[in-house]
């Protein structure tokens, strides 16, 4: 029997390996300068979690999660987003006390069970960051600036920055009220999900995907109208904050965000040109997740993105990235006594860090330049009859032609050469 991958997944293979490494690099180097730490969370948590963060009605809990039962019947499930699980562990590992804030960073894998399409998978990558300890807009702004430079850094430029507020919990009952006057005429035209969130959380109806309702949303009310002063002055300081950072965004005051636990500011950063999944990364605020999971009342700002849809928008503007790297030396020899010789040294020519190839099954000398000329190595090194007997090698700059002859006894001179690319 032959297997196929599961259904919306994807291997990530040699060639792209060096691509991944790459886009990863550059989000680590970014975000440790601006004093962001890693948190690595397992892959799966307690389901409720998901449901007390997320929301039971949300569509991530009710329709995508990846539910499994343990065998002493405790309920579990693959983690479908990542601020929930990082949440959980500041709480448990105690990490508001010393400090009276945390910077966090994470990177790894999430499961949801979703319609594959491009750039949306069940099992996807994703980066994401995470402010814990000030209700400061001033973080927010630093937030969305840490994903507008990275993305921008990485050489996009068709992007645009999209921002809301989506209110606390005061002012948005004030909305929620408003939204199902509106709604209410309505109600038999909307789809059967969008009637049950009428009385849950009518706000997510604007997020709906099925056509009639995102018709019927588009002349609802904003929250923006409904803000109380606070919010009003935070989004306004966010916005002002990020003139200073001289960084562009446009009001939307559609974007509501997919999970319960937003508070304030909500943001997207959308790439024109991938077709409708063409929301990079997304975040914002959320002050009472932490007190709703059991922790105390701190308030936090983060975003996450994914990286698929990072890779389509990089394949789009055809910027290009690392392929798999090609060896610094490869290694040839005639004969068996010429084999005996080198392993030894190949071994620790590799351990100094340098991508050395050796292809043992080839047996003539003609086979093993040949393979060298194609792996497009920057260096022979041959081992031959002569070098046998002074226990050298021969190190060959396979574009230049150029040569020299190399003691192996001490080995240090031939490693700086090829390190260095002196020859």
């Amino acid at each position: 029997m032959q297997y196929s991958i599961p259904r919306g997944t994807y291997d990530i293979l040699p060639e792209d390996s060096p691509k991944w490494h790459r886009v990863i690099a550059e989000f680590r180097k970014l975000v440790e300068a601006y004093g962001y730490a890693e948190i690595v969370t397992p892959i799966f948590e307690q389901a409720a979690l998901f449901e007390r963060s997320s929301g039971e009605s949300s569509d991530v809990v009710k329709k995508e999660m990846y539910r499994f039962t343990d065998r002493k019947g405790r309920e579990f499930a693959l983690r479908p987003e990542g601020t929930a699980p990082v949440a959980r562990s500041y709480i448990e590992n105690r990490m508001d006390i010393g400090s009276s804030y945390t910077k966090l960073y994470y990177l790894g894998p999430m499961f949801r069970y979703d319609r594959p399409q491009a750039g949306r998978y069940r099992q996807f990558y994703q980066y994401g960051v995470e402010f814990i300890g000030s209700n400061n807009p001033y973080y927010d702004a630093e937030i969305i600036a840490i994903l507008w430079n990275y993305l921008t850094g990485l050489g996009l430029k068709k992007l645009h920055l999209e921002l809301n507020s989506v209110g606390c919990s005061v002012c948005a009952k004030e909305y929620d009220k408003a939204l199902r006057d509106y709604f209410q005429p309505y109600l038999n035209q909307l789809c059967p999900d969008c009637q049950e969130r009428f009385e849950r959380k009518p706000r997510r109806i604007l997020d709906c995907k099925v056509k009639e309702c995102g018709d019927i949303a588009k002349k609802a009310p904003i929250q923006l109208d409904y803000l109380d002063e606070p919010c009003r002055e935070h989004f306004s300081e966010v916005q002002h904050y990020l003139d200073l950072m001289k960084i562009p965004f446009i009001i939307n005051p559609r974007i509501v965000r997919g999970l319960d636990y937003y508070t304030n500011t909500a943001f997207e950063v959308i790439y024109e040109g991938i077709g409708a999944q063409n929301a990079l990364a997304g975040g914002g605020r959320y002050n009472g997740l932490l007190n709703q999971i059991g922790g105390k009342n701190i308030p936090a700002v983060g975003f996450a993105g994914g990286f698929e849809r990072l890779f389509l928008s990089l394949n789009e503007e055809k910027i290009t990235l690392p392929g798999p790297p090609f060896p610094e030396v490869f290694i040839i020899t005639i004969g068996r006594e010429a084999q005996e010789l080198i392993i030894p040294y190949l071994n620790i020519i590799r351990v100094k860090g340098i991508y050395a190839e050796y292809e043992p099954d080839r047996a003539s000398l003609k086979a093993q330049l040949k393979a060298a000329n194609n792996s497009k190595a920057y260096y022979a090194l041959l081992i031959g009859e002569e070098e046998i007997k002074q226990k050298s090698a021969l190190l060959k700059n396979l574009e230049s032609g150029e040569q020299k002859l190399y003691s192996l006894e001490p080995i240090s001179d031939l490693i700086k050469t090829i390190q260095n690319k002196e020859l």
